[in-house]
């Protein structure tokens, strides 16, 4: 797999992830609250500004949670935009429990094209080119070339487990709503549930590489927390389905906050 957009989005999300971990490894860093209340360290504001600095040279236009949003009037002439989550998993972070992302996915026509997600605890990354229809995660060797990561990465595949279904459930957003869910998952398929508990955005790199086959979410959520998840699923055939027009989820639209959505391997 070779593709300039991509190996570009790999390196900014290592070197974001670089700066989470200067952060994360200090043990004191500062929390201040959006407007939404959410928890918001230092560590989104310099992953975002290191990241910036690399896509800059696309001359793609960005959305990021840590951007000044734009008006949909300037955004809705984009044919293209990378869609950016410094620090996605903020309360994961805020916990240490090394379940925090950087999320980085390129738009076409609404639709993710190209994904990348970072785990900078464990250094793993995955990525995807939906045209190519293959994902892909790699344990990153400091310093390493980008290219000769891609040669050594592993292919993901979805599950095929006929058993039970694993659900993947979030450490920190579990509702009502999810649990009725479940519950009728398990009355139509007759089969064991198991829940899946992951934060972050990587519960869509469960889905697709086979170590669970649905994650519901239905729970507020923002385009950065999903484009780079949904192009990781699609590239493996998983559809990240809107609950609400029953169609897979599509990206730079007017009002930023996703509807509720689901992700399955069940057919």
């Amino acid at each position: 797999m070779k593709n300039k957009e991509l190996i570009l989005a790999m390196k900014a999300a290592f070197a974001g992830g670089e700066e989470i971990m200067k952060i994360y490894n200090s043990g004191e860093f500062e929390i201040v609250q959006k407007t939404d209340n959410s928890p918001l360290t230092i560590a989104d504001k310099n992953a975002n500004e290191v990241i910036l600095s690399f896509l800059k040279e696309t001359t793609i236009p960005v959305i990021s949670e840590e951007n000044k949003e734009l008006p949909y009037d300037q955004r809705k002439k984009w044919s293209k935009c990378w869609i950016v989550d410094p620090l996605d998993g903020t309360k994961e972070f805020i916990k240490k429990n090394g379940e925090f992302t950087v999320n980085i996915a390129l738009i076409e026509n609404n639709k993710p094209v190209l994904g990348v997600i970072y785990i900078p605890v464990t250094e793993t990354m995955y990525f995807a080119n939906v045209k190519e229809n293959k994902s892909y995660r790699v344990k990153l060797k400091k310093e390493e070339n980008m290219e000769l990561a891609l040669s050594r990465a592993d292919e993901l595949h979805p599950s095929n487990n006929k058993n039970k279904i694993r659900v993947v459930g979030s450490r920190s957003h579990m509702n009502t709503e999810t649990m009725d869910y479940i519950d009728s998952l398990k009355k139509t398929s007759g089969k064991e549930i198991e829940i899946v508990s992951k934060g972050s955005s990587l519960k869509f790199c469960l889905v697709a590489e086979g170590l669970a086959e649905v994650y519901p979410r239905f729970a507020p959520t923002m385009e950065w927390d999903t484009a780079a998840g949904q192009a990781i699923c699609e590239a493996v055939g998983i559809k990240v389905i809107d609950k609400t027009t029953s169609e897979p989820m599509l990206y730079n639209r007017e009002n930023l906050l996703n509807n509720y959505f689901l992700v399955s391997n069940l057919g």
